[in-house]
């Protein structure tokens, strides 16, 4: 089958320009190129083989695909949890084609979504860790061991390919079936969608506080659309950078505050938005003090977006971070005079929404059907497989191109 393989010699390509963006740059470099590889086996018993209808790009994707950090990330440590070589892809929407004789819950035929974990289930390990029996699938503590290489979910280990290809192993834990009512436009969503929801609903706003949500791809449009959903109390500002992105959080109802003014003037915007009283040190950014932001959901993670977050927010108010970049210094005292709250989120799992537990992305094709949430318009463009790197060009230049989730289409 045909797959996008990571961790090879780089396809020859023409050398962009001196002036070209860096991270064309390193698109030109990336050690990725498109392969015959062989089709996928059963891993087990209990998997299954799924045939790719649409997988998204993530953002965790194209870090890697394009080299991006941030900055210095040379001592990463969850490059302790991959191995070489992979075929990426996580986001995935597909047919289920074969069944190993032990399999439960699915059927040929199905289509499903991929739940990407490589948690116990998968890697056939019992009983299953703490973490995997609360469903904390992403906490799971045996991504190093059972009878897969080292990999926290699919596509990031040697053996289980993901949606990056035609075809793909999946364990009979890792699918969610798709309603036929729900398009596979809009499946594909899911993934991002439960990533966001789980950052919230594990930090939820106070009832009629003020939320900021940093960054406007994937995770803050659905971000934006989870509180709306399930929050409608509380008021919701959102720093985004790209036109498009911003024109489609605020049909979501959230006010925008464009990031490509200057720290300072996100800052004061922010206070003016939220009440906040803004207090001026010899140097540096204003700070709010008292502050009237209750929780920032930030989906950069940058030291920059951290320092900003901390200047507006409240008195023990909390910044969840789902972005990851590459530290770097940044001023942080009101962490501790605030006594604020710098939690992680780390992707989803079984969630509490409205009282009922179930997986995340169940969640979302509930919120879906009812009519409650409505994120297709986030999925702006699709690509052959054969044509990724006109997929990466269209994110790297998504001021222009209006990009904010991209997928290959298969079908």
């Amino acid at each position: 089958m045909k797959a996008l393989v990571f961790g090879v010699d780089p396809e020859v390509v023409p050398a962009p320009p001196d002036d070209a963006d860096p991270l064309l740059k390193n698109l030109a470099a990336t050690p990725m190129a498109l392969q015959e590889i062989a089709d996928p086996r059963l891993i087990g018993p209990d998997w299954i083989v799924l045939q790719t209808r649409l997988t998204g790009i993530c953002g965790s994707d194209t870090k890697q695909v394009l080299m991006d950090t941030g900055g210095d990330s040379s001592d990463m440590s969850m490059t302790a949890f991959i191995s070489f070589p992979q075929v990426l892809g996580h986001e995935v929407v597909a047919d289920v084609i074969e069944t190993g004789p032990d399999a439960r819950g699915v059927e040929v035929g199905q289509r499903v979504l991929l739940n990407c974990w490589l948690s116990c289930g998968p890697r056939g390990i019992t009983p299953m860790c703490p973490p995997c029996q609360e469903g904390d699938f992403s906490q799971c503590w045996h991504f190093h061991d059972g009878r897969l290489a080292p990999g926290i979910h699919t596509g990031n280990s040697a053996d289980a390919t993901g949606g990056f290809a035609e075809r793909l192993p999946a364990h009979d834990s890792m699918t969610i079936a798709v309603p036929d009512d729900v398009p596979d436009e809009v499946a594909v969503l899911a993934d991002p969608f439960a990533v966001s929801l789980h950052g919230i609903v594990r930090n939820p706003p106070p009832p009629g506080g003020k939320a900021v949500v940093w960054g406007g791809g994937a995770l803050g449009t659905a971000a934006i659309a989870i509180l709306g959903a399930l929050y409608p109390g509380v008021e919701v500002a959102a720093v985004i950078r790209h036109p498009a992105q911003q024109d489609l959080a605020r049909k979501l109802g959230a006010l925008v505050v464009d990031s490509e003014q200057s720290g300072e003037a996100v800052v004061v915007a922010l206070a003016e938005w939220s009440g906040g009283v803004l207090r001026h040190p010899w140097g540096g950014l204003p700070v709010t003090h008292p502050g009237r932001v209750d929780v920032v959901y930030d989906t950069i993670g940058s030291p920059q977006t951290v320092e900003m977050a901390l200047r507006v927010l409240g008195t023990r108010g909390s910044i969840v971070v789902s972005g990851v970049n590459a530290p770097a210094r940044f001023e942080w005292s009101p962490l501790y005079f605030k006594e604020a709250r710098l939690v992680g989120s780390n992707a989803f799992g079984v969630e509490e929404v409205e009282g009922v537990r179930k997986h995340a992305i169940e969640h979302y094709l509930d919120l879906v059907r009812a009519g409650r949430v409505d994120i297709s318009p986030m999925l702006t463009h699709t690509f052959r497989l054969d044509q990724w790197r006109d997929a990466w060009t269209a994110i790297v230049n998504q001021h222009q191109t209006g990009a904010i989730k991209c997928a290959f289409d298969f079908r």
